[in-house]
């Protein structure tokens, strides 16, 4: 009886603690290997049920638009004394993590239009080594 309450209240939870283990893991590594940049961001308007993303502007040619993962957090709202800047880890063609400036909140990101053609190149095999990429070039999603 016991094992079988114990089946019904774990098993559906199970997928969700792994996505947590595996992401954890993941911003762990980013941070290891990436220092944090203060940049300027914007936190785009969005509509209900569609991706919550933030814009940063990293060179006057390059503005990537980065989608926050697993969950939609608006961290514009978080304890947040400079919404206007971002702290980010990370390539800013592959994703990394981001945090409201202090870094008390790290958070998974990940481009919100995956381009493979940016593989390669400088960093490239950074970003594969903590995971913010594959070989092939496809960006991972958790």
């Amino acid at each position: 009886m016991a094992f079988a309450l114990i089946t019904l209240l774990v098993v559906p939870y199970l997928p969700w603690v792994i996505i947590a283990y595996v992401r954890r893991h993941r911003v762990k590594a980013v941070l290891r290997s990436y220092p944090w940049c203060e940049w300027p961001c914007r936190h785009p308007i969005r509509p209900p049920g569609s991706p919550a993303t933030i814009v940063i502007p990293f060179r006057e040619d390059f503005t990537a638009t980065l989608r926050i993962l697993p969950f939609p957090i608006a961290l514009a709202q978080l304890e947040n004394d400079h919404p206007d800047r971002i702290w980010f880890a990370g390539d800013p063609r592959f994703g990394g993590v981001v945090s409201p400036v202090g870094g008390h909140y790290p958070v998974r990101v990940v481009p919100h239009t995956p381009r493979r053609e940016e593989c390669g190149g400088e960093g490239f095999d950074l970003a594969r080594r903590v995971g913010l990429v594959r070989a092939s070039g496809k960006a991972t999603r958790t």
